[in-house]
């Protein structure tokens, strides 16, 4: 029986934080893609099929939000769960987020990131 490891993009451009995600999530037995900006989270998320995308919305070049919606409008793409990982925190963000089809928002002051490690293993179990 071969043993798929649930592979999660990170597009995220703070490398700090980036990295600390991507280290704890390899530990909990993860493999791990990250993009920096849009344009690299759409190709990667095309070409690799990730089980989970940990999405930011400000982004150099294409934003979060553009992406959430390039991701959900192909067919081929739509089913991969999406949580939005962001600074921004008005509930008209919030609200759009989750319209557009993520499945879930966090606020990244709000949570630590033992805590967003949490939320990921629910939705990928």
């Amino acid at each position: 029986m071969s043993s798929v490891k649930n592979k999660i993009l990170i597009v995220e451009d703070d490398k700090f934080l980036r990295d600390l995600l991507a280290r704890k999530l390899i530990k909990e037995g993860y493999e791990i893609s990250v993009a920096v900006d849009g344009e690299e989270a759409l190709r990667k998320v095309k070409e690799e099929k990730p089980n989970l995308i940990l999405l930011d919305l400000i982004l150099p070049g294409i934003g979060g939000f553009d992406v959430l919606a390039q991701i959900k409008k192909d067919a081929e793409l739509a089913e991969i769960p999406v949580i939005i990982l962001s600074n921004l925190g008005q509930k008209d963000d919030i609200e759009k987020g989750l319209k557009l089809g993520a499945m879930d928002y966090l606020i990244k002051a709000h949570f630590a990131p033992g805590e967003i490690i949490e939320k990921i293993k629910k939705v990928i179990r």
